[in-house]
């Protein structure tokens, strides 16, 4: 965990295309912060070919400013006076007051993604476990799910962390777009779907596919844990890993290995993070080249 001066949940007020230095007082001590609000510009119509990362790491976040991201909220679409969205010693803070997401410009395939997030301190009210979320391969415009791009969701939520969700959405036409994961599955003893190595392989129809510890007793609420839980206690980052190869998606956890699915389709497109209610913080938000004596065989 970075020992942080001042709380990262701290309120932070900047202005659109506006650098600033602030002083705040914390523990008695004056410190000098940067606060940095990223313009948002609507990306650029036409569909790019998608890249990877070949020889180096991609810093999606650079840990100064939005470049090569933009933000969506429901309601302001690019625009984002509420500041949902600032950038602070180095870490992305996501205020979760309104629904929408920071996401990449450019479409990206065949990486491995690593995010650490810490959740922060306001949670508007709500009693159930704090919410947010990884959104791999989106494709369509942006808010054809109201605030939600077509996806498929690597799930940030308290006990749920890893649970795969598909997000389908339409296309500039109208048409329905096409999103499909399968997984190896066995259904636990409070009826839900959970990913088991060797179990039977389950094409995705509506209900989310559960980590594989997920505890059949956990309740949902805000700041309780599951027995198994690999998600970092509250106030501490959790390293979540997302290995996307060609048709296939694995989650890590913490190190741990927690869900997988096959058959994927888009297997390309934007990565986002989502505001989803509750404030949330990035420091790391990357791509790593994918290591060839770990790939999966071409069919």
């Amino acid at each position: 965990m970075i020992k942080n001066p001042v709380p990262l949940s701290s309120q932070i007020t900047s202005r659109r295309h506006f650098l600033k230095t602030s002083t705040i007082a914390a523990s008695g001590v004056y410190l000098n912060l940067i606060v940095v609000r990223g313009a948002s510009e609507k990306p650029k119509a036409g569909r790019e070919p998608a890249s990877s990362p070949t020889d180096k790491v991609i810093k999606l976040f650079n840990g100064k400013d939005l470049t090569g991201l933009y933000t969506w909220l429901k309601d302001t679409h690019y625009k984002d006076p509420r500041q949902v969205f600032t950038v602070r010693q180095g870490i992305l803070q996501i205020s979760g007051e309104v629904d929408g997401y920071i996401a990449t410009k450019k479409a990206y395939k065949d990486y491995h993604l690593v995010v650490e997030y810490q959740w922060g301190q306001r949670t508007y009210g709500s009693k159930t476990v704090r919410n947010s979320g990884i959104l791999l391969h989106a494709v369509g415009p942006d808010g054809n799910r109201s605030p939600w791009m077509s996806s498929i969701e690597c799930q940030i939520a308290q006990g749920c962390v890893g649970d795969f969700i598909v997000i389908r959405g339409k296309d500039e036409n109208g048409s329905t777009l096409p999103v499909t994961i399968t997984s190896e599955t066995v259904l636990g003893p409070d009826g839900r779907t959970r990913w088991k190595k060797g179990g039977t392989a389950t094409v995705y129809s509506g209900k989310q596919f559960w980590w594989s510890e997920h505890d059949p007793a956990f309740q949902e609420l805000i700041d309780t844990r599951g027995k198994n839980d690999v998600e970092s206690p509250l106030g501490q980052w959790t390293r979540v890993e997302c290995i996307c190869d060609r048709n296939r998606i694995t989650v890590r956890v913490n190190g741990t290995t927690i869900n997988e699915c096959f058959d994927v389709f888009p297997s390309a497109g934007k990565i986002l993070l989502e505001s989803e209610g509750f404030e949330i913080f990035f420091r790391r938000f990357e791509l790593h080249p994918l290591s060839e004596e770990k790939r999966q065989p071409r069919p």
